[in-house]
């Protein structure tokens, strides 16, 4: 028999405590008994949200007290079905007809934004550890869910930041259903790109990295659907229209923001994987008409230093990473701004990086080998007129050395962007929180100099920042 219990709390200590207790209670494996302490957990901690739970702090400490506790560690798997189910409860209570058992977590209506945000807090954390979560929420129609969620929570910060962070780290991590795609209207990017441009300038802002991160993982998804292999046997799926891409296409001289903050992004960023997400986009919009001149000269121009930067600093063992690269630089340097005599800039270290990695099989003093598709894509990339003009005009030392290198390997004036690339970057991926090796660290840990402002056997400088990046002024 259910029953309601009442609190009387006079300070936030008595919320904890009393919070330990709901979820020490003895539930001895039983469903049942698991299902009226989650009830509690959930109703609790919604009641006193606004007056105990002012921080995400907050909030986090309570899903942690959850994971840690024994009602989660008796059946694992139960409670995270439930807490999704909690999630998903009207989608699932009008079309999946579930019954009145696969719905004893029923404390999230789905106009109580304070028990959605404890749901979202804790499917964020547990999915973070157990990909597993991810993977069941998605299943289970999560995707269309959060982003209704998403449009519906806009006058709540705090739930709208948290659900944009569960959409994002459930999507980097497996691919979503053509179907889920589908839902996503050219309005919900409009109005992501609008949020950036409404909210503070820092990239690093809590709630603006969300959102920037929601439209580099909606752009992979994209990438991933169109390029993914069909069966044979089946008559091949209609094409989904890159949405983020579009709506660049059609609207981006009013979203600019966005194409600063991503380059900000992947000069800062260490993460592989986000990295990654940064790369296919840019790599997208500079192989698209539309959106061959979206971003401002000046802004092409950082991009071209933190690349430079970036690949000095990739070690041998980024073999991918170093392609994706170079993959994005040869549509950068031949089809945006740059392209135009008065916008040509870095012309000498472009192509002294570039011979770098077209070094032959021996390589060099700063790389060691390289190997084929690097000294490839790194000869295509010094096939761009007006560097290949560059090399053959010669003028100074440094461009003279360049040329021989480059020359050595043969350039084909005819040659171009593979019709793979685009297959190529959109498959390569990384685990989340993978960081990216930085030879300037290397370096410095074998011993040898190399960090900020030494220059290598080459001649060129090397990165060695700790996290650290081109100085934007």
């Amino acid at each position: 028999m259910e029953f309601e219990v009442s609190y009387t709390l006079d300070n936030e200590q008595q919320f904890w405590d009393e919070l330990d207790d709901i979820l020490s209670s003895p539930c001895q494996q039983s469903e049942g008994l698991i299902d009226n302490a989650l009830r509690t957990y959930l109703s609790f901690t919604a009641e006193y949200k606004d007056e105990y739970l002012t921080s995400e702090y907050d909030v986090a400490r309570c899903s942690i007290g959850l994971l840690e506790s024994s009602v989660f560690g008796e059946k694992k798997d139960y409670v995270r079905r439930q807490i999704i189910f909690g999630l998903l409860q009207v989608r699932h209570a009008s079309s999946r007809g579930y019954s009145s058992r696969d719905q004893h977590v029923d404390g999230a209506q789905e106009d109580d934004p304070a028990s959605l945000h404890i749901i979202a807090s804790f499917l964020l954390l547990d999915g973070k550890q157990n990909e597993a979560t991810f993977e069941t929420l998605n299943e289970e129609g999560g995707f269309s869910r959060i982003l209704e969620l998403i449009h519906s929570s806009q006058d709540d910060a705090a739930l709208h930041r948290i659900l944009l962070q569960l959409l994002y780290e459930m999507s980097r991590i497996q691919r979503i259903r053509d179907q889920d795609l589908m839902l996503i209207e050219p309005d919900f990017i409009l109005y992501l790109l609008r949020l950036i441009e409404t909210i503070s300038d820092d990239v690093s802002d809590p709630y603006h990295y969300p959102v920037i991160q929601v439209l580099l993982v909606l752009n992979e998804q994209y990438m991933v659907s169109t390029h993914s292999t069909h069966s044979p046997h089946s008559p091949p799926p209609t094409p989904l229209q890159n949405r983020v891409i579009q709506t660049l296409s059609t609207h981006g001289p009013h979203f600019k923001t966005f194409g600063e903050n991503i380059i900000l992004l992947l000069n800062r960023e260490s993460e592989t994987s986000l990295q990654l997400l940064i790369l296919k986009l840019l790599y997208l919009l500079f192989t698209t008409p539309a959106t061959h001149e979206y971003f401002y000269t000046n802004d092409l121009r950082v991009l071209v230093d933190v690349m430079i930067r970036n690949l000095l600093d990739l070690p041998y063992s980024s073999t991918a990473l170093r392609h994706t690269y170079l993959r994005v630089l040869y549509p950068l340097l031949a089809h945006t701004q740059l392209r135009e005599p008065e916008n040509h800039y870095k012309r000498e270290e472009l192509l002294k990086v570039l011979a770098l990695m077209a070094g032959g099989g021996t390589g060099s003093a700063h790389f060691g080998a390289t190997d084929e598709t690097t000294r490839r894509l790194g000869a295509r990339c010094a096939q761009v007129e007006w560097l290949r003009e560059a090399v053959e005009e010669g003028g100074s030392e440094a461009v003279d050395e360049a040329g021989k290198r480059l020359l050595g390997i043969g350039l084909n004036s005819k040659a171009g962007e593979s019709s793979l690339s685009v297959v190529e970057v959109a498959k390569h991926s990384a685990k989340p929180g993978e960081q990216t090796p930085s030879l300037g660290r290397i370096k410095d840990a074998d011993g040898r100099e190399g960090g900020e402002g030494e220059r290598d056997g080459d001649g060129l400088r090397g990165a060695g920042t700790e996290g650290g990046g081109v100085d934007l002024g």
